[in-house]
């Protein structure tokens, strides 16, 4: 019995991030299955996956090691509890990942989700001063980023900076203090790209400086600040954010649910200036992008602080349902194993330049303002005057209509604003990589009146 799924959605679903009012208005895509780069719709329609499924598929749709993995793990055991228990596939990851991980990082507390991954890390930075210093020590503030994005609960929420998503919350949240991101194309020092001198990095120091005695950690997303519309961070960025902070006796934690994985190019961004955070919360990738599952990485530093008798109460009281999960756990091995069997780190290399040489293409387009990348990681800006840098009005939705246009072209991938994201799956073919590109570029065209 073939079922209307279209109208069902629309009947019953309420999708994030989404007006649904313009939802039910319009014509809708269902996702049936996948194979490789590729989407298929319940129209059988095939589109490339730009976006690797909102950044977390890894090696494409249908891997046969993934769907094995889990077909395995199946025929053992889907879940049990990791309080008080453990499991055969969370003990071997933990393990598998340490062994990738920054060196000095070498415990694992797992999670569902990227911002439950850095909810945790704040509360062990928080948690960790209480016990080192007591109860009435004064490091209980968090510094980040203005533009940040760390996720949608509310302590991640607290530490984001993204007026459009977070403004509402407000007065839900905890107080937090900020320090300017690192915005190239827009410098919130007014500098131009030629005459930088870093400004960024030393209103880093004296923000870490001045509040050193009431900071307990400084949370930053690592060379791209992914949702905030990929915003690459200057060389020397984070290199600066971890010496500043050892130096200050201020915690290091490092959000690289996005940019692990590979997606920078190294394993971790953090490994593009070998720095080692206190802290690093990971996610998307971790699966491959097949199920969900997170983690937080802790030095033994940081676990020691949490070790003590009983009735001292130092326990990190703290956890998920679904923490540890055997099944997620279990792909997620077999995803980290293919990172090392098929030498996805030394073959995207290539990609990479492939996909910098064709991004050039786009440079001279009347209304691409910026092109920023790290990586496998992309943004367009698009740009309403290209000389002033005047964005286009917000009710003209341009990024939106360059994404639907692309459709049209059987591309599929999502706009931050009107900056164009592109971060397809490592995996990608070279010749698919290449159409993916052209469609942008046609559909930028074609929205812009150019072609």
């Amino acid at each position: 019995m073939n079922k209307d799924h279209k109208s069902i959605d629309k009947k019953y679903l309420w999708h994030p991030f989404t007006q649904m009012k313009d939802w039910v208005e319009n014509d809708i895509i269902v996702i049936e299955r996948g194979e490789g780069s590729y989407l298929i719709d319940t129209e059988g329609k095939r589109y490339i996956d730009g976006v690797s499924s909102l950044w977390c598929n890894v090696h494409g749709h249908r891997k046969k090691e993934l769907d094995q993995a889990i077909s395995s793990q199946l025929d053992k055991i889907a879940h049990s509890t990791f309080l008080g228990l453990s499991n055969v596939p969370a003990v071997e990851l933990a393990e598998k990942l340490i062994a990738i991980a920054p060196r000095g990082l070498s415990r694992v507390f797992y999670s569902d989700s990227g911002a439950s991954a850095v909810e945790v890390a704040i509360k062990m930075a928080y948690q960790y001063w209480h016990q080192k210093e007591g109860k009435n020590t004064k490091k209980k503030k968090l510094l980040h980023l203005t533009n940040s994005y760390h996720g949608d609960t509310l302590g991640s929420v607290s530490v984001g900076g993204i007026e459009l998503f977070h403004k509402v919350y407000h007065s839900l949240l905890f107080d937090t203090i900020s320090t300017a991101a690192p915005y190239c194309y827009r410098c919130p020092f007014g500098k131009e790209e030629t005459a930088c001198g870093k400004e960024c990095i030393e209103a880093l120091r004296e923000k870490v400086k001045k509040h050193k005695n009431e900071l307990a950690a400084l949370v930053i997303e690592p060379v791209m600040l992914g949702a905030a519309g990929m915003l690459k961070q200057p060389e020397g960025f984070i290199t600066a954010a971890r010496e500043v902070t050892r130096e200050h006796n201020v915690l290091l934690i490092c959000d690289e649910v996005a940019t692990g994985f590979g997606r920078t190019g190294t394993m971790f961004a953090c490994d593009t200036e070998g720095i080692t955070p206190d802290l690093m919360a990971v996610g998307k990738g971790i699966t491959g992008g097949y199920l969900p599952l997170s983690a937080t990485l802790a030095t033994e530093e940081i676990f020691n602080g949490f070790l003590g008798e009983y009735e001292e109460l130092k326990t990190f009281y703290h956890g998920h349902t679904y923490s540890g999960n055997p099944l997620a756990a279990a792909v997620a091995c077999a995803n980290l194993d293919l990172f090392g069997k098929e030498k996805i780190l030394e073959t995207l290399r290539s990609k990479i330049e492939l996909m910098t040489k064709r991004l050039d293409t786009l440079k001279d387009l009347d209304h691409v303002g910026d092109i920023r990348q790290a990586g496998f990681m992309v943004g367009i800006e698009l740009v309403q005057d290209k000389r002033t840098k005047q964005n286009f009005p917000f009710e003209e939705r341009i990024g939106h209509n360059v994404i639907l246009k692309a459709r049209e072209r059987n591309v599929m991938i999502r706009p931050l604003g009107d900056v164009i994201i592109l971060m397809p799956p490592l995996s990608i073919e070279e010749a698919v990589l290449e159409e993916l590109i052209d469609v942008v570029k046609w559909a930028i065209e074609r929205v812009m009146g150019q072609g």
